[in-house]
């Protein structure tokens, strides 16, 4: 692992879409990088472009122009449904954290099980995708929790497991979109507290989306975005 590298850059990325019978410039001539072990906050108001941005740059949206890059690794986004799909999908598998608003967890699946599935998609071992998920849920507090459902638990409570789930293939990259916005004081700050830890202890970089000034204030960095140009 090269720590010189930006874990992710975005060079001039330009995105539009279109509504109706017009265009919206979702992104216009963007560069951003993040280094690992750095968290960055993304602001801006609604429809200012920070979703497409925090799509780019985790491999699950293709811009119309610019380059995107992983450790200095130029990778080809713009080939939609085309051969290099294949290679996005394990890029975002092997290398990418998610963190989202609404937890996105699984509800038949146990908590165990929710934070298992990367590594289960990765071949890790039975074994030590056990040690390794008991582990990670020591570390957000949640191992007498293992075997609850989501909707056992609270929202706090779901967010930790969101982000172990994120953080258990010791990803290069964790993108995370309002992470905080539906937690309260206490909580947040304990979500928080976690992810700067991750980041700073294991070298991932945070790329992560917020309004909560909360969030903002953890941040090693903030950028600001407005229709679709970053400050």
């Amino acid at each position: 692992m090269n720590g010189t590298l930006p874990a992710v850059e975005l060079r001039s990325v330009s995105k539009t879409y279109p509504l109706g019978k017009t265009t919206v410039q979702a992104l216009r001539d963007a560069s951003l990088k993040v280094m690992p072990g750095e968290m960055v906050g993304l602001r801006g108001p609604s429809g200012s472009g920070k979703s497409t941005l925090l799509n780019i740059a985790g491999l699950v949206d293709h811009p119309d122009a610019g380059e995107c890059l992983m450790d200095g690794r130029a990778i080809d986004v713009k080939d939609k449904g085309g051969q290099h799909e294949g290679e996005l999908t394990l890029l975002r598998r092997d290398r990418i954290g998610f963190i989202f608003q609404g937890f996105n967890l699984v509800p038949v699946m146990t908590v165990e099980q929710n934070v298992d599935y990367p590594l289960f998609l990765l071949g890790v071992p039975r074994r030590e995708r056990r040690e390794r998920v008991m582990e990670q849920l020591n570390l957000v507090g949640l191992a007498a929790h293992a075997r609850h459902r989501p909707d056992e638990l609270s929202g706090g409570q779901r967010q930790r497991v969101a982000i172990a789930r994120a953080l258990i293939k010791k990803p290069r990259l964790v993108i995370a979109d309002e992470p905080t916005a539906s937690l309260d004081s206490a909580t947040a700050a304990q979500v928080l507290a976690l992810m700067r830890q991750q980041c700073h202890e294991h070298g991932a970089a945070f790329l992560m989306a917020t309004h909560d000034e909360r969030a903002v204030s953890s941040c090693d960095r903030v950028v600001m975005i407005q229709d679709g140009v970053i400050q």
